[in-house]
């Protein structure tokens, strides 16, 4: 082979040891409407650093590479995990890389919109990129464009939909994706016309002279286009009194309960299709804290509250789901007045420790929230209704006076947790419950016999110790109010409980 044999049809070779310019810049508008492409020039055949920069379609990003080469060739770090989070772009976790090798200038590919997020590159060659949105919503047939060199790279995610244009013979096109690809896989593809009129990408060669796949020449148009489903939210738990709240919120999620889904049976978790889901939101625990403390329920409660979020957490990682965890008050021992989120975990009985161990294993995901919560009143049995109940029959309860707290109505902490998912709040743990002064059990039950009409003076203070006298109880903490600062920092404001405890009462009514 002569020399020349590697020089492209302007006589350069792309092996080079001085900084030569990427050739067919096709103009930097940033504009991007729908049938308007945004046409944007590529970046220096040796660019000077790394950058990563937003385009008009929410998540696609546009890489520069830095090239570095002698007289031998170049070299790139086409994936820096480190190097190109830092600078925004996602930790995409990648799993299979693949190339495309195109004999000839006008090779065209795509629109596919694939259900994964990939990075996108040139190992040799150009390429006149374009990408369409074909996510459901209001960016649903944006258009960007982009000419791909050695020297630049462009994220995709999952539903927006991918294509190239050869510019010359023998280039070699790059795929990092972040899922294994499977004929299965296929049905969840979406697809649109590389000629669509509505979207009008602008070819360097006219798709009339392009060499296209007969399967890519009969794709539909836009209008006729199913918008790539958004990723799935899964609800464990779905039947407790959180779980029932949560599906009044995400009506659209998929519900995972007792008998047919059990988290503690590892086999089972795997076996589930996780593919598509982007949120697991963990609302099933073992919360029978005195028959925690038995040999049986102990058991039971380790079971649950840790092989069960050890095989959650497992399945979320290995998808990139982001996994929502509901913690308790009971990892602590209640010394402090007002725990914060940081405070080192120092459980009293078995119900806690398993609390704090599924805690541990929830806080070594990269993508998780840890909502910790206390008190909790929803749907079903709980103190709130269990004091309604006996006001109404007449009975005059002994109450502890000395545990000290705050309620948390299922209704704001679904809320919370639906804010800390679609809000884009930082990852990590948050304590959530109901605002307002803290409270004693005592007091909540007065508050509960006022509003139904009875005296508060009916409800009889008691200590800890006097009421466990002749009961098997399990150690409580005796200060369970949390630091509301942090979700309050991230913009979700819990009601006051008083609030919410006089609607709950009438609607018991």
């Amino acid at each position: 082979m002569s020399p020349d044999a590697n020089r492209n049809e302007r006589g350069q070779s792309p092996f080079v040891s001085q900084p030569v310019p990427e050739e067919g810049s096709r103009g930097t508008s940033e504009a991007v409407t729908k049938g308007q492409p945004d046409q944007e020039g590529t970046v220096p055949f040796r660019s000077a650093e790394l950058t990563v920069r937003p385009t008009a379609i929410p998540g696609l990003l546009v890489l520069t590479l830095p090239l570095h080469g002698d007289d031998r060739g170049w070299f790139k770090e086409n994936w820096q995990r480190a190097k190109m989070t830092a600078l925004g772009l996602p930790d995409f976790g990648p799993v299979q890389h693949s190339i495309a090798f195109n004999t000839s200038t006008g090779v065209t590919r795509g629109f596919h919109a694939e259900p994964w997020d990939k990075l996108v590159s040139v190992a040799t060659g150009r390429v006149f990129g374009a990408w369409v949105d074909l996510r459901a919503g209001d960016g649903f047939g944006a258009v960007v464009t982009v000419e791909l060199g050695p020297g630049t790279a462009v994220f995709v995610p999952r539903g927006v939909g991918n294509s190239y244009q050869t510019l010359e013979d023998r280039t070699v096109y790059s795929y990092l994706v972040n899922e294994h690809w499977s004929r299965d896989s296929l049905a969840e593809y979406t697809y649109l016309n590389l000629a669509d009129p509505s979207v009008a990408v602008d070819w360097p060669v006219p798709l009339a002279e392009a060499t296209i796949s007969p399967a890519d020449v009969a794709h539909p148009q836009l209008a006729d286009v199913r918008p790539m489903r958004p990723l799935r939210t899964v609800i464990v738990g779905a039947n407790g009194q959180l779980g029932r709240a949560l599906r009044a919120l995400l009506p659209d999620a998929e519900l995972l309960d007792l008998p047919g889904f059990d988290c503690t049976d590892a086999a089972l978790v795997d076996a589930h299709l996780w593919r598509g889901v982007g949120t697991i939101i963990n609302a099933a625990a073992y919360t029978a804290v005195d028959a925690a403390e038995t040999a049986e329920g102990r058991r039971a409660c380790w079971a649950a509250n840790v092989q069960g979020v050890a095989n959650l957490a497992r399945v979320a990682a290995a998808h990139r789901a982001t996994l929502v965890h509901v913690s308790s008050d009971y990892v602590f021992d209640g010394t402090a007045e007002l725990h914060t989120e940081d405070e080192p975990f120092s459980p009293l009985g078995v119900y806690g420790q398993t609390k704090a161990a599924g805690d541990a294993l929830v806080g070594q995901l990269a993508r998780h929230y840890l909502v910790r919560t206390s008190w909790v009143i929803g749907q079903g049995r709980n103190f709130v209704a269990t004091m309604a109940d006996l006001a109404a029959r007449g009975v005059s309860p002994s109450v502890v006076d000395d545990q000290f707290g705050r309620l948390t109505f299922t209704t704001d902490l679904a809320a919370g947790i639906l804010h800390l998912v679609t809000s884009g709040a930082p990852f990590g743990t948050y304590n959530l419950t109901n605002d307002g002064p803290v409270q004693s059990w005592c007091d909540i039950a007065r508050d509960v016999f006022a509003l139904c009409g009875r005296d508060p003076a009916d409800v009889t203070g008691v200590s800890t110790e006097e009421y466990a006298r002749g009961r098997e109880m399990a150690p409580r903490p005796r200060h369970s109010a949390l630091d509301l600062t942090r979700i309050g920092e991230a913009g979700f404001t819990p009601a006051p409980s008083s609030v919410r405890l006089r609607d709950y009462v009438a609607s018991l009514g």
